[in-house]
């Protein structure tokens, strides 16, 4: 196979011949070679809007490859979770670790003002503040938060960046209202930003003509989990509810520089289900222009 890397720093085609298939995190060149994209940017956001975010997967190859790879992390280290805390994830700091690039600036972020230090408890986990609210907000303190590149992201297009944000603090408010709560357990979260005004979030409805994409998963609508549409009061709930997240990405990801959408796996779905993380996929709009 052989494809063009859109940011490639040569315009040589990427092949097999001159792209190595290496062990653990993948390099953007592998991705774009051996595990190329399934899904549109549109796919996905029908994904993502469709209220299963079972739906969002990886590229099967690589799961295989990410399978292989934890076998020897959780030796090493003893589980996922302690090698995040021990050494992947920099609270409060730039990704220095990614193989993967991103335009994603985060001098701004980084620089504005903080309410705390970073002090480690013994598990690695930032220690919290006693006057935290309990639960992640969109002025959470910085040493609080990691936000690197997804080592090992799903199927998506070369251009889509998969960015994770991990929290020592509960995504959900620790007070949901319980007409929302069983909802929010099964589904999740998820949002958009910086959409154009005239091109509003895909509508659900539009996943029946998606659904191809995700044939080799044997993905069908009867397979489906969501929830039936609640009440206005229940989805203005549900809004309400995500309201922190969306600011934090909304001020992470400008909304005149990227397009985004953002995702909290329900606990069914979580990989790791002992730290908690945000999924953004974000599109950059002006791929001529500095990065923002």
């Amino acid at each position: 196979m052989t494809v063009v890397a859109e940011s490639s720093s040569s315009d040589r085609p990427l092949s097999q011949d001159n792209v190595p298939l290496r062990d653990g995190p993948p390099t953007r060149e592998e991705l774009l070679v051996y595990y190329p994209a399934k899904f549109t940017w549109d796919q996905l956001k029908v994904f993502v809007n469709s209220g299963d975010l079972g739906l969002l997967k990886r590229d099967k190859k690589l799961q295989q490859r990410y399978a292989k790879w934890s076998i020897g992390l959780k030796e090493k280290y003893g589980s996922i979770v302690r090698y995040l805390l021990t050494y992947r994830l920099q609270w409060g700091k730039a990704d220095a670790l990614s193989m993967l690039p991103t335009r994603l600036d985060l001098t701004r972020y980084l620089s504005g003002e903080d309410r705390g230090e970073l002090l480690l408890t013994e598990s690695g986990h930032p220690q919290i503040p006693a006057d935290s609210p309990g639960y992640f907000t969109a002025d959470i303190p910085r040493h609080l938060v990691s936000i690197i590149q997804n080592d090992w992201p799903y199927s998506v297009p070369g251009d889509i960046e998969h960015t994770l944000i991990w929290t020592v603090l509960p995504i959900l408010p620790l007070d949901l209202p319980p007409a929302i709560k069983p909802r929010l357990l099964q589904d999740g979260l998820w949002g958009f930003t910086g959409l154009p005004p005239d091109s509003p979030p895909p509508s659900p409805s539009l996943l029946p003509q998606c659904l191809p994409a995700l044939a080799e998963w044997g993905v069908t609508e009867a397979s489906l989990t969501r929830s039936a549409r609640g009440s206005e009061e229940e989805e203005a709930a549900v809004r309400l509810a995500g309201l922190e997240v969306h600011k934090f990405v909304s001020a992470v990801w400008t909304e005149e520089a990227w397009e985004t959408a953002w995702f909290v796996n329900p606990p069914r779905l979580q990989s790791v289900p002992g730290l908690a993380h945000i999924h953004v996929f974000a599109k950059y709009k002006h791929t001529d222009a500095p990065c923002s």
